[in-house]
């Protein structure tokens, strides 16, 4: 079974080798290596690539695995809480990845009212705009944006904030429009929003669909198609009352049939049959989910999920889920028209949906004209690599309530680092996020003075991956592009070097984070948006005081501790020389992000020695002369992005004297579409074409530390295959 997860985008002749079972690669001559490196027979000749992957997780991340089951066998809340940031501790431990930085934290300019989008940290509801106040003519001044942010903290929870942000801009004298225009920088690859695990899709689907719940811009839970709920006194079932009157419609508006509660248990079957990445979240809490997607249960009234009538929707929990209605701002609970579906090619059961989704008369989700919809928007054109654009959707049963009516997304290919504040400078745009180019011309425009501000993080994380045993050496789809220039034994070695813990840890520590951030954000912001985990420490605290042990030590929390706190006193137990977490950092208040805890040249010169040692036991040869050689590939054609990729190479270059080769790889086209083939668009962890990849990461779905923790679960984990995995 195939269970992945959503993994959000930066932006953000092929030979067999026979020393790599079911691997390829591109065999060239190195001229340039002085003094031949002695051979290196790979250590998993003549496995599968899956009884390598179980080997390889139980070697690397046996400890993490070991604590994060503890944790979900936990007894209370607080005891779950801190035995994941014990095994979040571990996880950091291993080197399998370098937390490097968030979205935001970076200059802006804009005309989008702060705190009119949604800010939850989880879910899709972020990507919702149809409460986005935005002002016509010039940009909000940032005094005004402070203001406003201090008056949402006053009225947040009363219902109250976005009237008065209205009627403050209007009294300041800014005309308000109804027309939101912004960048996108990759096309969906499908419409279908319960058959696809990636941003790129579901940012653009979730506008076209309500679900039960919605985050308000408040930040506060409110109905959308659900009315209210109830939940049993076990705490295993959810009870739903689904708004009457609402209607799927066509992409033209035309009424298909009414919204009703079979539309979730629809959505639901269908998101089971697909397994397109969403399964993850109720997989093993919805009763016989699980079960269901085996082929062990081929009945879905068996399970979890039922349509008691027409407006009654309920669901049935193998066990209680204190989070579970976080988890419904997320595309997973979406609904679909079961009419549409069928009539579309779309057939329920796991291996009927399979059957007909192969067939030529299936068409669902293969373009906006083929889905149904009952959200605010109808998408009235789409050109891939162009534009969408998105209208009010007439029959939207919230419809007056609305303060955008048209949302125009128009593609940004990254080639001109400065497009997107061009646009805004002219009026197309709503807003833009400053880069150091784009910085640079409105400073000379006279803008930055005036406008600029400093955006807000988020809870996204975009690591540097670590590909633990490489089999691809060109792009999956595409064997011309990203091609290695690694010998085979250069392959071998990388591979052998990069399942050694300590040469992980070398590298966690050798890059200059701050330097390779600000190629982007530029010296004043560079340590802003830099995360040092994986979950931000502050993402939940300790309900009541718990005590458990770190390195067999009895240690008690108090109510109220940061998860970062417990996972900070964990790395320090084992040794570790990483800041995961600084009780001193954002004004004394704790937190993971906006300093560099991980760049450490001296104690990164150690890890290597000690992975030099180790691994010379097994006749490797590693010195200035003969380096371990690693691929990186990067998106040449945008200035910023090479700037990026070389501050990498320099830094962990220079840190490790020359020991560790980093060879970044261009892969060229017109836009990213082939970096993001080389780490992003590969399903699987043997299609992983590089050694280094910082181009993909991960935001949270749910309130609770699991929803970064699962993603790298054996096999479930949808991050797993970025370190060459399952």
């Amino acid at each position: 079974m195939k269970f992945t997860k959503v993994i959000a985008m930066l932006l953000c002749v092929v030979m067999v080798v026979a020393a790599f079972a079911g691997c390829t690669g591109k065999k060239t001559d190195d001229p340039k290596t002085p003094v031949e490196d002695p051979t290196y027979a790979d250590p998993y000749e003549g496995k599968t690539h899956a009884e390598v992957s179980e080997e390889l997780y139980e070697k690397v991340l046996g400890e993490f695995s070991k604590y994060y089951e503890e944790a979900l066998a936990a007894e209370s809340i607080s005891e779950r809480f801190a035995l994941m940031a014990v095994a979040e501790a571990k996880l950091l431990e291993s080197g399998i990845m370098l937390p490097s930085t968030s979205n935001g934290g970076t200059f802006a300019i804009s005309r989008v009212a702060p705190r009119t989008v949604n800010s939850t940290l989880w879910g899709n509801d972020s990507d919702r705009f149809h409460q986005a106040i935005i002002v016509d003519g010039d940009p909000i001044l940032p005094a005004e944006r402070d203001e406003m942010k201090a008056k949402w903290g006053e009225l947040r929870g009363t219902g109250e904030y976005e009237a008065w942000a209205k009627k403050y801009l209007t009294d300041k004298g800014y005309k308000l429009t109804d027309v939101y225009t912004l960048g996108y920088t990759s096309d969906p690859t499908t419409w279908d929003a319960l058959n696809t695990y990636r941003a790129a899709d579901s940012e653009a689907i979730v506008n076209t669909y309500d679900g039960l719940m919605e985050y308000d811009i408040e930040n506060e839970q409110k109905p959308a198609l659900a009315t209210g709920y109830t939940v049993s006194d076990d705490g295993l079932t959810y009870t739903f009352t689904i708004r009457e009157g609402v209607n799927w419609v066509d992409s033209q508006g035309v009424t298909i049939e009414p919204v009703t509660a079979d539309s979730f248990v629809a959505g639901m079957q269908h998101m089971m049959d697909a397994q397109g990445g969403l399964e993850y979240l109720i997989d093993g809490k919805i009763k016989n989910a699980t079960q269901y997607m085996a082929g062990e249960v081929t009945d879905f009234s068996e399970v979890g999920v039922k349509a008691v009538d027409d407006y009654t929707l309920e669901y049935t929990l193998e066990e209680p889920c204190t989070y579970f209605t976080t988890m419904l701002g997320y595309g997973v609970f979406a609904p679909i028209s079961r009419a549409y579906f069928l009539a579309n090619g779309g057939a329920f059961g796991v291996e009927e949906f399979a059957n007909a989704s192969a067939a030529d008369g299936y068409t669902y989700g293969t373009s906006p004209d083929k889905i149904a919809y009952c959200g605010p928007y109808l998408v009235k054109s789409y050109t891939a690599s162009n534009s969408v654009v998105f209208e009010a959707n007439p029959q939207y049963w919230n419809k007056d309530n609305i303060n955008i009516k048209k949302l125009n997304w128009r593609f940004l290919d990254g080639a001109n680092p400065t497009e997107a504040y061009d646009l805004m400078k002219e009026g197309t745009f709503s807003g833009a996020g400053l880069n150091t180019n784009a910085v640079a011309k409105a400073k000379e425009d006279g803008l930055f003075d005036k406008y600029a501000y400093v955006s807000e993080t988020d809870a996204t994380s975009f690591p540097a991956f670590f590909n633990l045993y490489r089999c691809q050496f060109a792009n999956f789809n595409d064997e011309t592009t990203a091609v290695t220039t690694l010998t085979e034994n250069e392959q071998n070695k990388a591979n052998i070097a990069m399942q050694n813990q300590h040469f992980r840890l070398a590298l966690t520590m050798a890059l200059d984070r701050g330097a390779y951030n600000a190629t982007t954000v530029g010296d004043e912001l560079k340590l802003n948006s830099l995360v040092n985990s994986y979950t931000p420490g502050t993402f939940v605290t300790l309900p009541e005081d718990v005590t458990i042990e770190i390195n067999g030590k009895a240690t008690e929390f108090k109510a109220g501790t940061n998860y970062g706190v417990i996972m900070q006193a964990q790395i320090d137990a084992d040794g570790i020389a990483i800041k995961a977490y600084n009780a001193e950092a954002d004004a004394g208040n704790g937190s993971s992000a906006g300093y560099d805890g991980w760049y450490n040249v001296e104690e990164a010169k150690k890890q290597l020695e000690a992975a030099i040692e180790e691994l010379s036991a097994d006749g490797m040869v590693i010195d200035a002369d003969h380096p371990v050689k690693l691929e990186m590939p990067y998106f040449d054609i945008s200035e910023i992005y090479t700037n990026r990729a070389n501050a990498f190479k320099q830094s962990v270059e220079a840190s490790l004297e020359g020991k560790v080769e980093i060879i970044l790889v261009k892969t060229g086209g017109s836009d990213a579409l082939n970096w993001y083939n080389a780490g992003y668009y590969p399903e699987t962890g043997d299609k992983m074409n590089y050694n280094i990849f910082d181009g993909c990461g991960w935001g949270p779905d749910y309130g609770d530390p699991s929803t970064y923790l699962d993603t790298m679960l054996p096999q479930g984990g949808g991050m797993a295959k970025n370190i060459g995995l399952y």
